[in-house]
């Protein structure tokens, strides 16, 4: 689901291409950026702006006073202050009596870097919707990643926080207070007051927003829901899943999103760029390289790769040279005569690799080594990591992973793998619409995206007040379905979950059962 925005969000004209225009440099970011911070503390917070290519989207003025209206709540609610203890003291005594001066929404982490990020700025957004404070329960491989983005306040969940094991994921899927499970047992009725109901309420409720979640966790998205979750001080949130574009179908929503995302493919653009900011060790990964490698280019392509399945890794190679080459993304090589001219001074066009493997840069380096281009441009190939295998529980792994994610969104142009939250981060980050390395027909080898936004891969099927299932593709002219998330791919991807028990969020998994959604 993405708005036209995929369940991605646009106002669709769907334009893949605008116009590059120079600008002035802003490092506030049109507004959206506090410029109370201490700049020395996270270098990234206002240096990004001057590697990211200048955004053609501003963020509305109504976004920005919202910012600013959040962070002097955070400030006001947040770990430590008198409101937070009296919160935590109503949590503890394991009873809700309705909303109080400050409610809270804690995140919990689920799969990999790029699921946190995208499943973050949900949360976000969902908290500033609702007027709540978002809270992460940071896991320790999280830890030293990002800068704090609210001022004079923290949004890590304090380790003192009376529910024990959050990051269990095994414990909270059998919640005697998951959301769903109470909906379907009929233990919990969306017209309940919590200030004077006639059975005691719990304290919290648990929100299963993980892609294998059931129709009565995905209850969530209805209106009277939102009501009803409106009433409870704290709300404790686990997802794997960018479920953005399935808030701008909630009535209660739509006017509101409508004045802080009036382009509403920009809402990750815009929601990433202020939430997310490499701690200095992490900005120091990005630019040392970029500086290293890519600066004096004069122009650079980004090539995020990422297979969920064994693939033969040249005949995977020569699809994705199809796609440069048919996109004149890159030039091609001449095998017969190693005598072409090579045009003196000019400055190289350099190719960012983003891969696991090492092999697909080998190759792709040796080619252009090798031979001379036709075009007797002279190409870089550069990759900054890696890792074989993902390894998401340590912190070093997610460092480099973060950069490179920069890295990528630092880019002109920026080729994608399907699926890949990876890819999402980096697109919406630098605001490029990527060419996804699916073949959507027989003619052409590769598919521009028509927008920067991520995807919700497993977005709700039930249309609430029609009180049946429908294909919320097409309810709203621009909510679309996922341009990367095709049965093909999507088969190939859970087949490689049955080999990957090591991570509890997919242990839970039905993969058949998940086949069939995707159907």
């Amino acid at each position: 689901m993405v708005f036209c925005t995929q369940y991605s969000v646009s106002n669709c004209s769907c334009s893949a291409n605008s116009s590059t225009i120079e600008h002035p440099k802003d490092k506030l970011l049109g507004g959206m950026l506090s410029p109370v911070f201490d700049e020395a503390s996270c270098l990234s917070r206002y240096q990004s702006a001057l590697y990211w290519k200048v955004s053609n989207h501003t963020s509305s003025a109504y976004l920005v006073e919202k910012l600013r209206r959040y962070e002097a709540h955070h400030k006001k609610c947040g770990p430590d202050t008198e409101l937070y203890k009296k919160a935590v003291e109503q949590l503890k005594s394991n009873r809700s009596t309705g909303p109080m001066e400050c409610n809270y929404v804690v995140w919990m982490a689920s799969d990999g870097l790029g699921n946190r990020v995208l499943s973050i700025t949900s949360a976000f957004l969902y908290a500033l919707l609702n007027n709540k404070v978002l809270l992460l329960d940071l896991p320790e491989d999280m830890k030293g990643l990002f800068c704090e983005p609210f001022p004079n306040t923290t949004w890590v969940l304090p380790s003192d926080f009376p529910i024990n094991n959050l990051k269990w994921v095994w414990r909270f899927e059998k919640d005697p207070y998951r959301y769903g499970d109470m909906v379907k047992n009929k233990v919990l009725s969306n017209d309940v007051n919590p200030a004077n109901a006639s059975y005691p309420l719990p304290a919290y409720l648990y929100l299963h927003l993980v892609h294998s979640n059931d129709d009565f966790d995905k209850m969530f998205y209805c209106q009277e829901s939102q009501l009803l979750l409106q009433k409870f001080p704290w709300l404790l949130l686990r997802s794997n899943q960018y479920f953005v574009p399935a808030l701008f179908l909630i009535p209660e929503f739509k006017k509101e999103l409508s004045l802080l995302f009036p382009e509403r493919t920009t809402v990750f653009h815009h929601l990433g760029r202020y939430l997310f900011h490499p701690s200095n060790s992490v900005w120091g990964y990005v630019t040392r390289y970029y500086e290293a490698y890519l600066a004096n280019a004069k122009e650079s392509l980004g090539m995020q790769i990422r297979t969920f399945a064994k693939v033969d890794l040249d005949s995977h190679l020569s699809s994705i040279m199809g796609c440069a080459l048919s996109e004149k993304l890159l030039p091609d090589v001449d095998l017969k005569d190693p005598a072409l001219p090579t045009i003196i001074g000019v400055k190289p066009k350099a190719v960012l690799v983003t891969s696991l493997n090492s092999g697909y840069f080998e190759k792709l380096r040796d080619m252009y080594y090798e031979h001379a281009t036709t075009t007797g441009e002279v190409i870089g190939i550069y990759q900054p990591s890696h890792e074989e295998q993902q390894h998401t529980e340590k912190l070093s792994h997610n460092m480099k992973a973060l950069a490179e994610m920069y890295l990528l969104s630092l880019s002109d142009s920026l080729m994608t793998s399907p699926y890949s939250t990876f890819g999402y981060v980096a697109q919406g980050l630098g605001g490029l619409s990527p060419w996804i390395l699916i073949r959507p027909d027989k003619k052409n080898l590769c598919l521009h995206s028509m927008t920067m936004e991520p995807c919700f891969h497993f977005p709700p099927s039930y249309d609430c007040n029609a009180n049946k299932k429908v294909d919320i593709g097409s309810v709203v002219p621009y909510l679309r379905h996922c341009e990367d998330f095709r049965k093909a791919v999507a088969s190939a991807l859970l087949q490689s979950i049955r080999r990957l028990a090591e991570f509890s969020i997919y242990q839970s998994l039905d993969v058949e059962e998940g086949i069939k959604k995707i159907s």
